[in-house]
């Protein structure tokens, strides 16, 4: 049976030209060609690193040939999102990657489309986010960080890698109301992306960074950050020394969804090839070293169920916020 095996393969790489020195593990030709990741922030924010950590797992596990990955900044994600639709088109070997704030942006009216603009691929991660301030940091604990706060809201700026009422805002402010402060007292200052919010941090601009934990946690186990908080229930093991907040006396927990849309209109093969090798990605070492390196919880919904799990989400996101006062 494997000398069959080995022929049909031996068979298969001629007929398409190549030249593949056979190992017996059982080498295939790639699902699919090429995919062009559409990052809607700059480098180094979690969509950049969720893109990028998809696209290596994806081609070192041999189920896409190439992948190449385009920042498009602006208009909160908007800019990305209007080009996608824009150009529907010829558009048709891209993914765009997004997260939570496709929904939150989307509510007030940031941008004019929301997610049912889009053909939906599939929701592939979880990213908890995290209370991050300098190592040096005179603030030892987010319940110092948020005494601090209450004392002297203006003088306790706190950035994200969003817009004002944006994801990486709406976390610090649940944080705040969970701790019994007033959200509405934060002194919030907006970055574009999360590379660029952690320069802030890094440079002094603000006293601590509300952001993805996967952004934080290279830095933190290289000691140039601590992280104050981790909106997890239990403490993750890509940085098991940092603390959650419920283990600090604040409530509250929070996961930042992270997946792929198309342009409107992809063709249904082309939708179903997308879906596929993602579905298979989960199944491969080399995605298992990606999501541990980051910290990522998988979260795989495809389809149907990536809609309703968008809806639900939208209802939730939506009264939230409404109850914080960002709608």
């Amino acid at each position: 049976m494997q000398l069959i095996k080995r022929i049909r393969r031996a068979v298969m790489y001629a007929a398409a030209g190549l030249a593949l020195a056979t190992t017996g593990i059982g080498v295939h030709a790639a699902d699919i060609d090429s995919i062009h990741f559409l990052i809607p922030g700059g480098a180094g924010g979690g969509w950049d690193g969720t893109a990028r950590g998809t696209g290596e797992a994806l081609t070192k596990a041999g189920l896409v040939g190439t992948a190449s990955y385009e920042n498009m900044s602006g208009g909160g994600g908007g800019k990305a999102i209007g080009y996608l639709i824009e150009n529907a088109d010829s558009q048709h070997g891209t993914l765009m990657v997004n997260s939570t704030p496709i929904v939150i942006r989307s509510l007030t009216g940031v941008f004019p489309h929301n997610f049912r603009d889009l053909t939906l691929v599939a929701g592939t991660i979880g990213d908890y986010a995290a209370l991050v301030v300098p190592k040096d940091s005179p603030h030892g604990s987010a319940s110092d960080l948020i005494a601090a706060q209450q004392a002297n809201p203006t003088s306790v700026a706190i950035g994200g890698g969003s817009v004002p009422g944006g994801m990486d805002h709406l976390v610090a402010a649940m944080i705040l109301e969970a701790a019994g402060s007033d959200s509405t007292s934060l002194n919030y200052i907006p970055y574009d992306a999360g590379g660029k919010a952690m320069a802030g941090l890094l440079s002094g601009e603000i006293a601590a960074l509300s952001t993805g934990f996967s952004e934080a946690v290279e830095l933190a186990n290289a000691g140039e950050v601590r992280i104050l908080g981790v909106t997890s229930d239990a403490r993750v093991d890509a940085a098991p020394d940092a603390p959650t907040l419920k283990e600090q006396g604040i409530d509250t927990t929070f996961v930042n969804w992270r997946g792929f849309f198309a342009a409107p209109g992809l063709p249904a093969d082309m939708l179903a090839a997308y879906q596929g090798v993602l579905a298979k990605m989960y199944d491969t070492p080399e995605w298992e070293a990606v999501r541990a390196r980051n910290g990522w919880v998988n979260i795989h919904n495809s389809g149907d169920d990536f809609k309703a799990f968008l809806e639900s989400q939208e209802t939730v996101i939506g009264d939230l916020m409404r109850k914080l006062g960002f709608l």
